[in-house]
């Protein structure tokens, strides 16, 4: 799958996800582009975009889209590396048109 990473999402991730085509909004040339706009881009070249906007879902009409979404709550560092299995998980079982909010749960 060719996934856009969004830019709040920690690079460091990237390096934890494995069998995708990870690509970032700072790759694509295409920081600081409003989700509208960024989503409308996104559909054209990728199956997937992954990022930690929790107001996403609010703030743009997800309906009829072909790109899958996946939403992790949070995008601090230290739990994304702790489980970055559950990213890795959640990416795989993406299906085309699929909206998920992925919970990090906090370490133990």
């Amino acid at each position: 799958m060719k996934v856009l990473v969004d830019e709040c999402v920690p690079r460091p991730l990237l390096k934890r996800l494995h069998g995708h085509t990870l690509h970032t909004t700072q790759d694509m040339g295409w920081t600081g582009i409003k989700n509208g706009s960024l989503l409308a881009l996104a559909e054209r070249e990728f199956d997937a975009f992954l990022t930690s906007d929790q107001n996403l879902m609010y703030q743009q009409n997800l309906k009829g889209r072909r790109m899958a979404i996946l939403v992790l709550s949070t995008n601090l560092w230290p739990l994304l590396k702790q489980r970055s299995e559950l990213v890795q998980t959640a990416l795989d079982q993406l299906q085309p048109g699929a909206f998920l909010e992925l919970a990090i749960p906090a370490l133990a």
